[in-house]
């Protein structure tokens, strides 16, 4: 079938008919659309990025009460 000939078809459909094909195509577009591929993330990407504070594992100030 060639373009032409689809397009004839097209052209002697009723206006009603015609928006179902063009919904269908949108459809048919959106189903075979390729997805993105996601980048594959670096091992040591972000090193240096974030500081641990060296009293980071000493308790807390407000909980020395319970202590």
């Amino acid at each position: 079938m060639t373009n032409l000939t689809l397009y004839n078809q097209i052209a002697t459909l009723p206006d009603e008919l015609k928006k179902e094909v063009l919904d269908f195509v949108e459809f048919l577009k959106q189903k075979t659309k390729v997805p993105k591929r996601i980048k594959e993330r670096k091992f040591g990407y972000a090193k240096g990025f974030f500081t641990i504070a060296p009293d980071f594992d000493e308790p807390l100030d407000d909980f020395k009460e319970y202590m």
